[in-house]
C-alpha cells in the first residue's frame, strides 16, 4: 500500500510502500521533518510503536491520537509538540523534553526513565497534561507550570493489577501547578515542591506527602483523607479551612502552618 504523508500547507510526501498501514521507519520519520514545511509533518492517528526517535528534534510535527506505544524518544525535543491524545504508555522517556508541550487526554503508562547511558528525568514544565492518564516514576521531575487539572495520577483501584502500581514523584518540581480536580490518590509526593500550586478539589487520599512543600497553594475541597503529611509545610495554604480529611489525616500534628 502507497503511504503519503500530509504535512502543512497540505504537500503530500510519498513514503513508500509499507508492510502495515501506518507502521513507519525512523528514516522515513526523519525524512518527512526534512520535507516539511510552514507548522511541520503531520503523524496525527498514526502507528509510531516501538519505533527508536530517540535524539530527534521532533519541534515541527504533530503526533495528536498518535500511537507511541513503547516507543524510544530518549533525548527527543518535543517542546511545544501536539501530543494530545497519544498513547505513550511504556515509551522511553530519558531525557526528553516536553516542556510547552500539548499532551491533553494522553496515556504515560509505565513509562521507562531507568536505564540506558542517559539517567536525566524527562521534562514537563508548563505542559498541557490536563485530563492524562499517568502511573510513572517520575522523581525530581520538573513539572512546574504545568496544567494537570483533572488528570487521573493516583491508583486505579478497580485494577487489581494496576492498584500495585503508583506514580512516584517524590522530590519532584510542581510549583505553580495547576491539579484541580486531579486523582492523586495514594501517590508519592514526599518532598515535592507544590509551593503556589492549585489543589482545589483534588484527591489526596493516602498520598505520601511528608515534607513536601505546599506553601501558599490553595488546597480548598481538596480530600487529604489518610494522607501523610509528616513534616508538610502549610504556610500561607488558602482554603485549609475548606479542605476535607484533615482530621482523619496521618501525622497532621506533624505539619507546619
Amino acid at each position: 500500500m502507497q503511504w503519503c504523508l500530509r504535512a502543512a500547507g497540505g504537500l503530500l510526501i510519498a513514503l513508500g510502500t509499507l508492510a502495515g498501514a501506518g507502521e513507519l521507519s525512523r528514516e522515513q520519520v526523519m525524512a518527512a521533518l526534512a520535507q516539511s514545511t510552514g507548522g511541520g509533518a503531520v503523524f496525527d492517528g498514526k502507528d509510531l510503536s516501538d519505533l527508536d526517535l530517540s535524539t530527534l528534534d521532533l519541534r515541527r510535527a504533530s503526533f495528536r491520537g498518535a500511537n507511541l506505544f513503547g516507543a524510544k524518544l530518549v533525548s527527543a525535543d518535543l517542546r511545544g509538540v501536539d501530543l494530545a491524545g497519544a498513547n505513550l504508555n511504556g515509551a522511553w522517556l530519558m531525557g526528553t523534553d516536553f516542556t510547552g508541550a500539548q499532551l491533553r487526554g494522553a496515556s504515560l503508562l509505565s513509562v521507562v526513565i531507568l536505564g540506558g547511558a542517559v539517567r536525566k528525568m524527562p521534562t514537563f514544565k508548563d505542559a498541557n497534561l490536563r485530563g492524562t492518564r499517568i502511573i510513572a516514576d517520575l522523581p525530581g521531575a520538573d513539572l512546574s507550570g504545568a496544567d494537570l487539572g483533572q488528570a487521573r495520577i493516583g491508583v486505579n483501584i478497580r485494577n487489581q493489577g494496576m492498584g500495585q502500581m503508583r506514580t512516584d514523584l517524590t522530590g519532584a518540581n510542581l510549583s505553580g501547578v495547576n491539579l484541580e480536580g486531579a486523582d492523586l490518590n495514594r501517590s508519592l509526593l514526599s518532598f515535592a515542591n507544590l509551593r503556589n500550586s492549585n489543589l482545589r478539589g483534588a484527591n489526596l487520599f493516602r498520598a505520601k506527602l511528608a515534607g513536601a512543600d505546599l506553601s501558599g497553594a490553595d488546597v480548598a475541597g481538596a480530600d487529604f483523607s489518610e494522607a501523610d503529611l509528616a513534616g508538610t509545610l502549610l504556610r500561607d495554604a488558602k482554603g485549609i479551612e475548606a479542605a476535607k480529611g484533615l482530621e482523619h489525616a496521618d501525622s497532621i500534628d506533624k505539619g507546619v502552618r
